[in-house]
């Protein structure tokens, strides 16, 4: 089965309320995880809006609250970190790491990364958004290192996307408006499938634009559920 990522990301707004919300029709809906952000201060200090997104993100002042949400509702949760030390911070609750397709260029052309290398060590699931072929990264083949295809536009158009190649990853990262993108994906054989969520298209939440609703969510996975019965 298609092992479906609901990416929360920061569109829960710092409200453990959302939270829920969110983790729950995601776990309702059918989705396997649910994924949120681990940055800091420095990362996103140029953003207009960094205050509000330092309220999104993963820290130890609201990890543990985020972790028993998750276990109240039943779904798995991970994180992308996005500095060394938030590896140490998650891996005690985490099953797997997301590497972002920004910090997944190092490993894709066999440069040195800190950061890759910090999560290596965990010796943990981890799943990382590439643009570029796989096939040439030396790590490209091992068990435990998955990699998702994706389009680093925000959002990109569905002739941004080209799955000529998609065999040649796990999966497909999503940034697409429209679920025939992902749902494309599935069908063609991916095995993990990640898009953004939102609670409210209007509600002004930073990553919307590249978010589906929970109505959207709903019919995506449900589509993608049922390609599951047909015999291939």
């Amino acid at each position: 089965m298609t092992f479906i990522v609901a990416e929360i990301g920061v569109n829960w707004d710092g409200n453990f309320q959302l939270l829920n919300e969110m983790m729950s029709r995601s776990k309702k809906t059918g989705c396997d995880a649910v994924k949120l952000q681990a940055y800091n201060d420095d990362i996103v200090k140029e953003h207009p809006e960094s205050k509000r997104l330092m309220s999104c993100a993963v820290t130890a002042n609201n990890i543990k609250e985020i972790d028993r949400i998750a276990k109240d509702v039943g779904i798995e949760w991970f994180a992308t970190p996005m500095y060394c030390d938030a590896v140490d911070l998650l891996e005690p609750y985490v099953k797997r790491f997301k590497i972002r397709e920004y910090d997944g260029r190092k490993v894709l052309n066999n440069e040195q990364s800190d950061l890759f290398e910090k999560v290596l060590g965990t010796k943990k699931e981890i799943i990382i958004s590439a643009e570029g072929t796989p096939k040439d990264s030396k790590y490209y083949g091992r068990p435990d290192i998955k990699w998702l295809y994706c389009v680093p536009k925000y959002p990109c158009e569905l002739s941004d996307i080209d799955f000529t190649n998609i065999s040649d990853y796990d999966g497909y990262s999503n940034h697409a408006q429209n679920i025939i993108a992902p749902l494309t994906s599935a069908v063609l054989g991916a095995e993990i499938v990640e898009f953004h969520i939102t609670s409210d298209k209007d509600g002004g939440y930073i990553d919307n634009n590249v978010s589906f609703d929970f109505t959207k969510m709903e019919s995506l996975v449900s589509m993608i559920r049922d390609s599951e019965e047909i015999k291939s």
